[in-house]
C-alpha cells in the first residue's frame, strides 16, 4: 500500500519559515519525482516545486528564491524549506510523488501565515 504522510505544517508569523517533511513507503522511492503541491481556499491546487530521481529542482514563479525543494533517498522523504513566508502562501501542501504513468497524493498539511 502506497503511502504519503505529510508534516511540519503549522501557524507562523509572515517572514517565518517552516520545513515541510512528506515521508512515503509502498514505492521505490528512488525513480519517482517528487513534488509539492498546494491549495488554498477557494481556490484551485497549484504547482509548488518538483525535484526529479536524478536531483533537477524546479519551481513555480510565485515560489523561487523562498522555497527549496530536497529529497533523502535514504529516508524516503521529500522535504519543502520555506522560508519568507507570505500570507498568501497559506494553503493546505500536498505532496505528490510521480512516475511513468503513476501518481500518488498524500493528505495534505495546512500551512496558515498570520500575524
Amino acid at each position: 500500500q502506497v503511502q504519503l504522510v505529510e508534516s511540519g505544517g503549522g501557524l507562523v508569523q509572515p517572514g517565518g519559515s517552516l520545513r515541510l517533511s512528506c515521508a512515503a513507503s509502498g514505492i521505490i522511492f528512488g525513480i519517482y519525482a517528487m513534488g509539492w503541491y498546494r491549495q488554498a481556499p477557494g481556490k484551485q491546487r497549484e504547482y509548488v516545486a518538483r525535484i526529479t530521481n536524478g536531483g533537477s529542482t524546479n519551481y513555480a514563479d510565485s515560489v523561487k528564491g523562498r522555497f527549496t525543494i530536497s529529497r533523502d533517498n535514504a529516508k524516503n522523504t521529500v522535504y519543502l524549506q520555506i522560508d519568507s513566508l507570505k500570507p498568501e502562501d497559506t494553503a493546505v501542501y500536498y505532496c505528490n510523488a510521480q512516475a511513468n504513468s503513476r501518481s500518488y497524493w498524500g493528505q495534505g498539511t495546512q500551512v496558515t501565515v498570520s500575524s
